[in-house]
């Protein structure tokens, strides 16, 4: 059998498409066979595979029926309706057509010689995607800015913080990497650290800047224009801002605004990280979450978390100068002459790797399956999903709505008694632990200003208002026990 065989790919690939077809509707109408939450203990796998690959070809019923058996135990099901953990990893027809459309044309686009409509769509397609997030002209291939599609939130905070720091060092000449500062809040994704220690920024010089409930947690202009007073006085380097708009913790948003303006009059990269919320920002009445982008100097969301578009697809806009000017290398053998040399794109200059997937094609497909309008409304009614989880907390008088919810995201806990909060962070987390155990949902945890919270986010493609109401119902019923003891 060759590894590519026109007929068997038409055979197999519809049994594959049956299975996965098949997978999404037992998700919906046979829930208790799929625990949200895998059940299995570390190592189950070992036992029940083989110890080396087969010699030979086995066939594809045998290995789907693993599949079956096997594997799909050991799986959280991230696409179930019940699963409201952490934030979705959002799927759909569209995108799961682009990634097979993606895969069996299987191109690498690194230059635009490589694959010119894998460049040309993905310019386009970022455009298409700026626009309807009303963004600034100068993050527009027309407007001498640009987009390019990484493969996660992660390589997109990295690109830029290498673009800034070619930036400071070029502006300042020969300086000490140790004398640059990076600033955040400390509800920012820990992708931020892991970046600015790849890039060489000492750990010590990281300032992630305290934030609480009096500012939803969103970091307080006034902390950051205090730090960078103090950090210029003592002969530090500040030269990078790192924005949020929807925390993990808490979807907090940062106010881009005043923070954009002490970027611009200090001359500091801001860079906005709207992986989650936004997404949500095509939707008209979020738009001001991301007012003052404008004096950002790149912002990147994961179309993969709320805009349909399968894992993995990370859109960032940057100005191009910059990005390209700390990441472009010319080796030989990647040289070619085109006619229009100067309006060539080459993505490996705006990203870590060369290789890379024509991950536009997925995008594109979603936004003309779809379609803007329709968008707008998956993502609002998931809004509203949260928002009807957000009204039962707070009807019942032993759970509390911990901070503003902005967009999908609830996060509460059970009340204290008496002001015992370390009883109170352990009867959470005990309440966590048994709900999660049940396999019916999951949620996910985490911690602000030192209490134990829950999470609920609703972002899975097929929930409804019935999974949030039955949610909801396994919550209290495991919560009973703990409301109905003497000390609580």
């Amino acid at each position: 059998m060759k590894p590519m065989d026109s007929e068997v790919l038409r055979e197999q690939g519809h049994i594959m498409v049956d299975f996965i077809a098949d997978y999404y509707k037992n998700l919906e109408d046979s829930p208790q066979d799929f625990p949200v939450l895998s059940q299995v203990q570390p190592g189950y796998l070992r036992d029940m595979l083989p110890d080396s690959a087969p010699d030979h070809p086995e066939p594809l019923k045998e290995l789907l029926d693993d599949v079956s058996k096997k594997i799909i135990p050991g799986l959280t099901h991230w696409q179930s309706p019940s699963y409201f953990a952490y934030y979705a990893s959002s799927t759909s027809v569209a995108g799961f057509l682009g990634e097979m459309l993606s895969a069996g044309l299987s191109v690498v686009g690194f230059t635009w010689l490589t694959s010119p409509a894998a460049t040309e769509l993905e310019v386009i397609v970022l455009d298409w995607l700026a626009k309807l997030l009303q963004l600034p002209d100068n993050f527009l291939s027309t407007g001498n800015g640009g987009g390019v599609i990484q493969g996660t939130g992660c390589e997109a905070v990295l690109v830029v913080v290498l673009a800034a720091r070619d930036r400071i060092m070029k502006k300042v000449g020969k300086t000490s990497l140790s004398q640059l500062v990076v600033y955040a809040s400390d509800q920012t994704h820990s992708s931020f650290r892991k970046a600015c220690l790849i890039g060489g920024i000492h750990e010590e010089n990281i300032r992630l800047l305290k934030t609480d409930s009096s500012t939803n947690y969103g970091m307080p202009p006034k902390s950051v224009e205090e730090a960078i007073s103090s950090d210029l006085a003592e002969g530090f380097i500040p030269f990078f801002i790192c924005a949020t708009v929807g925390t993990t913790s808490s979807a907090a948003v940062d106010p881009l605004v005043p923070l954009g303006k002490i970027a611009k009059n200090y001359g500091i990269w801001m860079h906005v990280d709207a992986a989650y919320a936004g997404n949500a920002c095509i939707c008209p009445e979020f738009r001001k979450y991301i007012d003052g982008v404008e004096n950002a100097d790149s912002i990147n969301i994961n179309a993969h978390k709320w805009l349909f578009a399968n894992q993995t697809c990370s859109p960032l806009w940057v100005k191009v100068g910059t990005l390209i000017n700390a990441l472009k290398t010319n080796p030989e053998y990647l040289e070619y002459k085109v006619s229009k040399r100067n309006e060539v794109v080459n993505y490996k200059d705006w990203q870590i790797s060369l290789s890379r997937r024509f991950r536009s094609l997925k995008l594109w497909m979603v936004l003309r399956l779809y379609g803007a309008e329709n968008l707008r409304n998956f993502i609002r009614d998931h809004v509203n999903l949260a928002r009807h989880f957000e009204d039962y907390v707070a009807q019942d008088a032993h759970f509390e709505v911990v901070t503003t919810r902005y967009f999908s995201l609830v996060c509460f806990r059970l009340v204290p008694v008496d002001g015992d909060e370390d009883k109170c962070n352990e009867r959470n987390r005990e309440l966590l632990a048994t709900v999660n155990s049940t396999g019916q949902i999951f949620i996910s945890h985490t911690v602000l200003s030192g209490k134990f919270i829950l999470r609920f986010a609703v972002g899975a493609p097929l929930t409804e208002e019935k999974h949030v109401t039955e949610a909801w119902r396994i919550i209290q019923k495991h919560a009973s026990k703990f409301i109905h003891k003497k000390k609580y």
